[in-house]
């Protein structure tokens, strides 16, 4: 047997379809026994038409396989495939295997909670991972029934995609859990959850509901619960009604758990969420609008995905770019965030952009993934963000009634099943569509957005495709302009490359509702207004699109860093309350200031200060003000202050808090490493880990960053968080003394790191280590020439070509203005 594994080939998939159908699966899981690895027998029952085919299996160890009762070779098992000839008719495979416990946030997932040390499990089987946890055919369109065993330590509670029930308890401390046997799902849908997790239970229109989060965070959970029961009720009701189908997987658990890598999955009966949603310190509305909108999401996905699968990963995206649109809608109709495309546009509109500008750029639909892997690489703000921009935009255009229509057919004609987006137009235009072929061939199936610009002195608007992936696109969308200081907004149909349209003197914001997608950029008339404009403007979506123009110019080099400053000086843009990587501030920080010129820095806090003073105390505008003063300070004696508890006026202290503070002195130089693990000892959370490890690999010495390097060499082993962590600390403005012979170990060493790491992890730290401050043409030089490297495999490929592009842009700002 060999560890390593290969990639499913999409017409390996087709082929195994066409010669398999499946029958069920019983899996038989032993957690009570080992810490590192865990017993999972499966039998697997499937009709065959005899051709030969092959299992998907990635053991530790194989202690029997049988097929049909008689012994199989388990050194046959070969790159996590074990051949198959098993003749034409039913046929019954059991699997008997042993099994490793991960800490990467995929497939059977293990990790202890330091504030307590109990030990949780769950599982995470998207794309290759749930040959990690069972036997399987692992492909999304051999789906099956599944029934699911569980032995576990007496304390645990278990809970997975069927409902569970204790049904037995043993001498030797361990417990019996019977699960309910499940709807046909498809592997990546699979799932288990199981440790001494805290548990609320409720029950919504004869659907049992349940919460689930570490014990450690009860407290919390406890304290959210209601708006999380209550959001999940006001959606169940609203896609009910819009799909006329009743939720059909008989409980919905929303498990909160460790270390997981994306938001959330949908996984039927049981979906899995990432634990930092329960809120642990105080949190700003774009932070509970990003949680409404993920459970909204996961929940559309019970129909959109879950119902019905897509046969191949290169649909997938109808899933994700379907999910976003009705989360985001649903969240905003029925819930009480009904502010939730403004906080949306902040968030996920530039995710998208930025992603379909770059030359790894994608179709949405027809990708032509020709292996998972490759299809994973997909999964970006294109299949989400441009994805569900395109959705509302046909939805527009057909209107409520043939829209739902269709997806009702759709649902119903496939039920259980497995369908293509081509069987979803067909819906569609049953349903009363037009021929779609042209808006498919347009906006689904060309890579790259257009650019609409004014060119006030020609008087019209001007689109220009993206050379590389030329289309004719008609956008319809609406135009804001300040008239004597007030706003007026017009609709106007772009069809052609030139569009009338007469400006005169006045600002012009393009597109500020999202109608349509594509890179609207102000002229330069409309940014020298805005300076005065930005301080009375009362409508937030108008200034969160405000924003993201001033985004897209800054990222073509078609505005001067020093205009982008004096735009913050007018009106900070706290709006956008979060500092999660893609939103405004963050971006400010990272991409703008280091090109602005050497009082940036002091400006955006000096901004700061001044919303800290002008908002509302307790307002979250007054939050998000604080955590940028802090992100932008440079006084260690002023962060100090605020760490022993000098704090502003409606700023409570908190662990967050406390943490962004510490993590910033850290890159001031002002504390050191006995101080943090101090306040780890302190505070030995999950949350106080991973700041940790942030703030020891952004102290501004060797012996810091070696601490952040040993952690992706796989030198020192770390839970997911914290490498991407160590990572993002590693480098920060002002210590390039000291980060410097790290660059040219990256791009030595990084063909290593794959011995160390894999799957999603991979990818995260090699993109969280990136010398991202390295604004050099010898480290783009290095970047390209790493990317074509024969040990780089393609993950790791795609980040460094996005990244090779970001730096090529900061270069070309650079050089665009250099007086800044």
């Amino acid at each position: 047997m060999t560890s390593q594994s290969q990639s499913l080939q999409h017409s390996e998939a087709r082929e195994r379809r066409r010669t398999l159908d499946v029958t069920s699966y019983d899996v038989r899981l032993d957690l009570a026994s080992d810490e590192a690895t865990f017993g999972s027998v499966t039998t697997v029952r499937f009709t065959s038409t005899g051709e030969a085919t092959f299992l998907d299996l990635k053991p530790v160890s194989v202690r029997a396989i049988t097929l049909d009762g008689l012994p199989l070779d388990p050194d046959l098992l070969d790159r996590g495939r074990l051949p198959l000839d098993p003749g034409a008719g039913a046929h019954e495979l059991v699997v008997d295997a042993v099994m490793p416990f991960r800490n990467d946030g995929e497939g059977l997932h293990r990790s202890v909670d330091p504030a307590d040390g109990r030990h949780y499990v769950y599982g995470m089987s998207f794309m290759d991972a749930a040959p990690t946890i069972f036997a399987c055919f692992d492909q999304p369109d051999l789906k099956a029934p599944y029934t699911f065993h569980v032995r576990a330590p007496r304390d645990w509670v278990v809970i997975g995609n069927g409902a569970a029930t204790l049904a037995e308890t043993f001498a030797d401390g361990s417990a019996q859990w019977e699960l309910a046997t499940t709807q046909p799902l498809s592997t990546y849908f699979v799932t288990l959850v199981a440790g001494p997790y805290h548990l609320v239970r409720d029950e919504h229109d004869g659907i049992p509901l349940g919460l689930s989060a570490r014990a450690s965070l009860a407290r919390d959970l406890d304290k959210d619960a209601d708006e999380l029961l209550t959001m999940t009720r006001q959606c169940f009701d609203e896609y009910h009604r819009l799909f006329g189908i009743r939720y059909p997987f008989g409980h919905y658990h929303q498990a909160f758990v460790p270390e997981f890598n994306a938001g959330a999955m949908e996984n039927p009966g049981c979906v899995t969420f990432r634990d930092p949603l329960i809120f642990t310190s105080r949190v700003t509305r774009g932070a509970r609008v990003t949680r409404a909108t993920t459970v909204a999401h996961e929940m559309a996905h019970q129909w959109f995905g879950n119902i019905v699968t897509p046969r191949w990963w290169d649909d997938l995206w109808l899933n994700e770019s379907f999910a976003e649109y009705l989360g985001n809608r649903v969240t905003a109709d029925v819930t009480e965030y009904d502010d939730a495309w403004t906080h949306l546009a902040y968030a996920r509109r530039q995710w998208g952009l930025v992603a379909d500008q770059r030359p790894t750029t994608h179709p949405v639909a027809g990708n032509g993934a020709v292996d998972a892997l490759a299809a994973l690489q997909d999964f970006d703000g294109i299949s989400y963000s441009r994805g569900s921009s395109v959705l509302k935009q046909l939805n527009a255009r057909l209107g409520d009634e043939v829209f739902f229509a269709g997806v009702v057919d759709h649902l119903t004609r496939h039920r259980f099943g497995n369908a293509t987006m081509q069987d979803l137009f067909a819906s569609w235009e049953r349903a009363g569509a037009a021929d779609l072929g042209s808006f498919t061939t347009s906006w689904l199936r060309t890579a790259g957005p257009d650019t609409i610009v004014l060119d006030r002195e020609a008087g019209v608007l001007r689109r220009t495709p993206p050379a590389e992936h030329p289309a004719d696109r008609t956008h319809v969308l609406r135009v804001a302009r300040a008239v004597a200081g007030a706003w007026e907004t017009s609709e106007v149909r772009i069809e052609g490359p030139e569009t009338p349209y007469d400006a005169g003197t006045d600002a012009v914001v393009l597109d500020p509702y999202e109608d349509s997608w594509g890179v609207f950029p102000p002229d330069r008339v409309t940014v020298e207004a805005l300076r005065s404009l930005l301080p009375a403007m009362d409508d937030q979506r108008l200034l969160a699109a405000v924003w993201n123009s001033v985004r897209s110019a800054f990222h073509n080099a078609a505005i001067d860093p020093a205009d982008v400053v004096a735009l913050l000086t007018a009106r900070l843009p706290v709006e956008d309350t979060e500092l999660a990587p893609r939103n405004t501030l963050p971006w400010v920080l990272a991409s703008v200031v280091p090109l602005a010129g050497d009082d940036a820095l002091a400006r955006v806090h000096a901004a700061a200060l001044g919303r800290l003073s002008s908002d509302p105390e307790g307002s979250e505008l007054q939050l998000a003000a604080f955590r940028t003063a802090i992100a932008s300070a440079e006084d260690a004696d002023v962060l100090r202050s605020w760490l022993a508890g000098a704090l502003p006026p409606g700023i409570e202290p908190d662990l967050a808090l406390r943490w962004q503070v510490l993590v910033r002195l850290a890159v001031l130089g002002a504390t050191d490493a006995a101080e943090l693990d101090a306040e780890l000892e302190a505070d030995p959370t999950a949350v106080s880990r991973v700041e940790h490890t942030r703030a020891r690999a952004s102290l501004p010495t060797t012996e810091a960053k070696e601490f952040a390097w040993a952690r992706l060499t796989g030198a020192v082993d770390a839970p997911n968080y914290e490498l991407v962590a160590a990572g993002l600390g590693m480098w920060r403005g002002g210590q390039e003394q000291v980060t410097a012979p790290y660059v040219e170990r990256y791009f030595a060493e990084l063909p290593e790191v794959v011995t160390a790491h894999s799957g999603w992890v991979l990818a995260d730290v090699t993109d969280a280590f990136f010398p991202s401050g390295s604004l050099d043409a010898s480290v783009l030089a290095a970047t390209q020439a790493l990317a074509e490297h024969d040990a780089i495999p393609p993950s790791l490929r795609r980040r460094l070509v996005d990244r090779a592009d970001q730096l090529q842009r900061m270069l070309a700002v650079r050089a665009a203005y250099p007086g800044a």
